[in-house]
């Protein structure tokens, strides 16, 4: 059954790919395009089909200090709580390691640990993100189950405006609340056929308190790092080398993505902080055109990059098996891709790999302390996006990906699988259109996260019958554009098969890497904005019913989380004549309830509406400067994200609150 719907996909893609080249062997007239276009515009409008775009002009508005509050936005996108190494964010409920995350291109592995988040990012660098949810395009690389979240750094070109050859910036803001002091400094510059960039971010902070007066221990914010880009063009030819480092080092919680507060004097937790360094080192050469043809715009990347989780030991008395804990995954890879423009539309083709090595040091005073494995994997794939002048625009592809596991007793596995992805659009109306698309989509061997979960034994072991991941996509909805207003319903279904996690049987016997079973995302979001001459306003509902096995899913964390119902709602209006912007965004999450929470020793989720304001002010004859303000959670409220741990009495678990109100004060100028 699985080899027909695949077959099925696969034909159509085919059918399209050859039509479109077939079409091309004769002339053809310019094709005057319609008003919506959006489906095969491919990367650069997800927004079409349910994914969400973060652009420069909203990291203007956002001035996030961490990824919770560079997706406030967006209610396809929820975001556990605590400290910013500990933050993960979800697409409808499904972790980011299901999704191929990527910063300049380059590929994010997944989770070192459970209580920690999937990748350390630092908003101060970004340009643009792009979440493409569900379905994902055949050149959005390897292992994009639930879709893929493109981070896209600053560099000169992006900075260098009026034809000036050389600038800087400096930002530096101030917070109550623990928020403390963070400061950036970036220069760049243009030099005939050279360009240069350079910049340096640090934040220093403390504990911040909740809303209801509780500090939350190990929140301190401790993020640096420094990005670096140098780059040639001559004669449409462009080469870049970049640097990028970011970490965060301050003191953690040992489980800092929820809390163990006492429930009562006689149930003590140790909540003693202690001292953690999470880091990101990646090194990128690339090589594109500036001047493309349509038979030759050509894209090529190598990079190698090193994550790593440094934690010393922290045994004490009884507790011996708490000893150092230091991950590190090193991969190096590539890309080599050329796009080809048609008279329809463009098709991209070309390769990608990568090799992965894993480093465990797991609790040192274990029978086993040292653990290793390494992943390869090789892939060939081809996409096309088209557009008709009778109103139906396509976006499919296939890939073909060879995935190689050695695991960490030395037993290698290897295999190869197809994936394949298809979404058709018809304008039906002059600025309607509605659009289906399906996935399925090969994975290889998915493991989780690398720290194996608290690994403490030399009994550990990879079950005889595990195998290959996969996951099928199906999308379907409605498109609007009606000039200054735009909107967009999206019904989703993810199914995640076969992903491989650590399994601790219920008879205690030794736990194995195995298979589990089905993840399951479904529901509905809902896109909508309205804009004006000088303001804008929009929001999003988002309804994501999660399971496994059929089952509701439990707020446990992982590879999925129950999300309910969410919604955003924002409003940015501009005042010319103060040279001032002002906006608001209001995040809401109704109550989680259910028998299966309580009978599993789970309390409800309480419902929340948070309120944040800004305000943004460039004073008279200083335009290069930019004064922040920014109030956060206006009405001080208690509570805890969403896709966040909540009250486990079982474990003494207690919700790992969001601030309370934190006021924020930043100037930014530009010389």
């Amino acid at each position: 059954m699985k080899f027909r719907r695949i077959l099925a996909l696969a034909s159509v893609s085919s059918l399209a790919l050859g039509t479109a080249l077939s079409a091309q062997e004769t002339p053809a007239e310019a094709i005057t395009l319609q008003p919506l276009t959006l489906v095969a515009d491919g990367q650069e409008n997800v927004e079409a089909t349910g994914g969400i775009s973060v652009t420069a002009e909203d990291l203007e508005i956002l001035q996030p200090a961490d990824v919770s509050e560079l997706f406030s936005r967006d209610s396809a996108i929820t975001v556990s709580g605590g400290a910013g190494p500990s933050k993960r964010i979800h697409v409808f409920g499904l972790e980011q390691s299901n999704l191929a995350v990527s910063v300049d291109g380059v590929p994010q592995g997944p989770t070192s640990w459970h209580h920690t988040g999937s990748n350390v990012i630092d908003p101060a660098f970004l340009k643009s993100v792009e979440v493409e949810a569900g379905a994902a395009a055949a050149d959005a690389g390897f292992g994009a189950a639930a879709g893929a979240v493109r981070y896209e750094t600053v560099g000169a070109r992006d900075l260098l405006t009026d034809g000036r050859t050389q600038g800087g910036r400096a930002a530096l803001s101030w917070g109550t609340n623990g928020r403390g002091v963070s400061g950036s400094l970036a220069g760049y510059g243009l030099y005939e056929g050279f360009d240069w960039f350079a910049m340096i971010h640090g934040t220093d902070g403390k504990n911040y308190e909740a809303g209801n007066g509780l500090e939350m221990d190990g929140t301190e914010p401790a993020l640096r790092g420094g990005l670096v880009k140098l780059g040639y063009e001559q004669d449409g030819r462009r080469v870049e080398l970049a640097y990028d480092h970011t970490e965060d080092d301050g003191d953690r919680t040992i489980k800092m993505n929820m809390d163990l507060y006492p429930v009562s004097p006689t149930r003590p937790v140790d909540r003693g902080v202690y001292p953690l360094k999470v880091s990101r080192d990646t090194l990128t050469l690339k090589y594109s055109s500036t001047a493309p043809t349509d038979a030759w715009d050509p894209e090529a990347m190598v990079f190698v990059s090193r994550n790593k989780y440094e934690r010393p030991n922290y045994a004490t008395g009884d507790r011996p098996i708490n000893g150092d804990m230091n991950l590190e995954n090193q991969t190096i890879g590539g890309k080599l891709q050329n796009t080809y423009t048609l008279g329809q539309g463009k098709i991209t083709a070309g390769v990608d790999w990568a090799y992965d090595d894993y480093d465990i040091d797991n609790y040192g005073d274990t029978d086993r302390r040292y653990w290793t494995m390494d992943t390869m994997q090789i892939g060939a794939f081809v996409q096309g996006r088209f557009e008709f002048d009778n109103g139906i625009d396509l976006s499919t592809g296939l890939r073909l990906d060879h995935h190689r596991y050695t695991d960490f007793n030395g037993n290698r596995h290897s295999d190869t699988g197809a994936s394949v992805n298809g979404t058709v659009s018809y304008e039906f109306a002059e600025g309607f259109e509605v659009f289906a698309g399906a996935s399925h989509t090969w994975l290889g061997y998915t493991f989780g996260e690398y720290a194996l979960l608290h690994a403490r034994s030399s009994d550990l072991y990879v079950a005889d019958d595990y195998e290959t991941s996969s996951a099928r996509n199906i999308k379907l909805g409605l498109n609007a554009d009606r000039g200054n207003w735009s909107g967009n319903l999206t019904f989703f279904d993810t199914r995640l098969k076969d992903m491989g996690e650590l399994v601790f049987p219920e008879d205690e016997s030794a736990p194995y890497l195995g298979n589990v079973e089905e993840y399951r995302s479904k529901g509905f979001t809902l896109q909508g904005a309205y804009s004006w001459g000088s303001g804008r306003v929009g929001g999003s509902f988002t309804k994501a019913d999660v399971t496994q096995g059929g089952e509701d899913r439990l707020p446990n964390g992982g590879t999925a989380v129950p999300v309910g119902q969410v919604a955003t709602l924002y409003v940015d209006q501009e005042i010319a004549q103060y040279n001032a912007k002002v906006g608001a965004t209001v995040e809401w999450a109704n109550k989680l309830s259910g028998d299966y929470l309580t009978e599993a020793g789970f309390s409800d989720a309480p419902s929340y509406t948070v309120l944040n304001l800004y305000g943004e002010w460039r004073p008279q004859n200083y335009e290069n400067v930019v004064v922040h303000l920014g109030i956060d959670n206006v009405f001080d409220r208690t509570y805890s994200e969403r896709s966040s741990y909540v009250q486990f009495d079982a474990r003494g678990v207690q919700p790992l609150y969001a601030p309370g109100r934190t006021v924020t004060l930043g100037l930014t100028m530009d010389f």
